[in-house]
């Protein structure tokens, strides 16, 4: 034990004072926050400020384009076709839109023209106006204002209730779903890099020779496992500095739509009724209010956070075992990264098919069979079980077995992986198949 305990010592403090380590521990959380963020910043400055000419040979817009919106704006062009397309030539817009003699019963024969390609989210909103005008002028062929229409339409917000032995506990799916999604997502991204950090620190000692020497101290088994639990104090440590930094972010976040804020911003909604307001504080004054019900959300969520928190860290640390073993023993059976490709996609395959699966499941049926069966199974529980867990229903008997058969696969690689590296460590020059690997798992100590 005390040798494990040397090479766990020296696994966690050779990488911890690394710069990489330091700069990535740093700067992870917005890194993880510019993931999500950056793609819907660059698609909404790609779709802002988009002008779209209108040939209106049809007269369907009666002279009254659409009103221009944050990202889109209607003007109007010659109703002939031909003349139509050489303006749009000349000038700045981005589509020409064409509206022919139509037939509001079954109306036809619209054509967008652009340069170069029309984007998706353009398109959508050029067909959206058009099917709009077109039920207005349906609506005032029937004697139906849409004024009138629009006052009848209700948007309903839904409070969602658990209703169980314990009694009667609000919830909110979104919030659920969005913490399912971040915990299996942090399981998933930690297993890949510190399992694929085991794989390399271990082909790196045996292609450079270094551990012939270790191995005349110590057993192969115990170098394994120090690799592997020192590499995963790493991954807490890391872990550890993420949460704490992104508890700091989240309370300068929270600042800024304090109640108070969320007061004022709903006051000035109220006075936009009366002074219109630009296209720039329309945007931001929505984005405040989806902020003020977000964070409304997240407070009137009743989240079992202690029970969340104790089985989160149980499955990272437990998937994290379970894989580390399997990537360690891959390490010691190449010798280059080329002959780790064979081996990596059946270890791989079963944690990438968990977190692919069980986003889908999240929006069927989290307590479902096929969402129990992932959730018990060692290969998928620690991902699968994670991204049940917010939504509750699970009963404690499916949790602790769950835990349970994750221990029990735990051992199993382990010894697994113990008999194949005590063989692979020292073997050089050889490629290595998987009936190969099979003998190694019988030969004697």
């Amino acid at each position: 034990m005390d040798k494990i305990w040397l090479i766990v010592q020296r696994e966690y403090l050779t990488r911890v004072r690394k710069k990489s380590f330091l700069i990535m521990s740093l700067i992870g959380p917005l890194l993880t926050v510019a993931l999500f963020a950056v793609p819907v910043l660059i698609a909404r400055m790609a779709d802002n400020g988009k002008v779209v000419a209108v040939a209106d040979a049809g007269n369907l817009f009666a002279g009254q384009l659409p009103e221009p919106k944050d990202d889109i704006r209607f003007v109007a062009a010659a109703p002939d076709l031909a003349q139509a397309k050489e303006e749009f030539k000349k000038g700045k817009y981005d589509a020409l839109l064409y509206v022919p003699k139509l037939d509001l019963a079954n109306p036809g024969g619209f054509q967008v023209f652009s340069r170069k390609g029309l984007s998706l989210s353009l398109e959508t909103d050029v067909k959206r106006a058009v099917n709009r005008q077109i039920e207005n002028q349906r609506l005032a062929q029937s004697g139906i204002d849409r004024a009138t229409l629009d006052k009848l339409k209700v948007d309903v917000d839904l409070q969602t209730v658990s209703l169980s032995d314990e009694g009667e506990k609000s919830s909110s799916t979104g919030i659920s779903t969005g913490v399912a999604y971040f915990c299996g997502f942090l399981i998933y991204m930690f297993i890949f890099i510190y399992g694929v950090q085991i794989m390399r620190g271990v082909m790196e000692e045996k292609t450079s020779r270094i551990v012939e020497v270790v191995i005349s101290t110590v057993k192969p088994f115990q170098l394994m496992m120090g690799k592997v639990l020192g590499i995963a104090a790493v991954g807490l440590t890391q872990l550890g500095i993420w949460v704490l930094l992104s508890m700091g972010i989240s309370t300068v976040m929270a600042g800024s739509i304090s109640p108070d804020k969320v007061v004022e911003a709903r006051a000035a909604q109220a006075t936009a009724v009366v002074r219109q307001d630009t296209p720039a504080q329309q945007a931001a004054k929505k984005e405040t209010n989806i902020a003020a019900k977000f964070s409304n959300a997240l407070r009137n969520a009743d989240l079992n956070v202690p029970l969340l928190i104790g089985c989160f860290l149980f499955y990272f640390l437990g998937g994290y075992l379970f894989y580390g073993a399997l990537f360690g023993a891959i390490g010691s059976a190449v010798d280059n990264d080329t002959d780790t490709q064979q081996f990596m996609m059946p270890v791989t395959m079963p944690l990438i098919l968990a977190f692919v699966v069980s986003q889908a499941i999240l929006t069927t049926n989290p307590n479902g069979t096929v969402a129990f069966w992932m959730s018990m199974i060692p290969f998928t529980s620690p991902i699968a079980m994670m991204m049940r867990l917010p939504f509750g229903g699970v009963p404690a008997w499916q949790l602790a077995l769950s835990m349970a058969l994750l221990v029990a696969g735990f051992v199993f690689t382990t010894w697994l992986a113990g008999r194949i590296y005590r063989v692979g460590i020292l073997m050089y020059g050889k490629k290595v198949n998987y009936r190969e690997l099979a003998k190694w798992m019988f030969y004697k100590a």
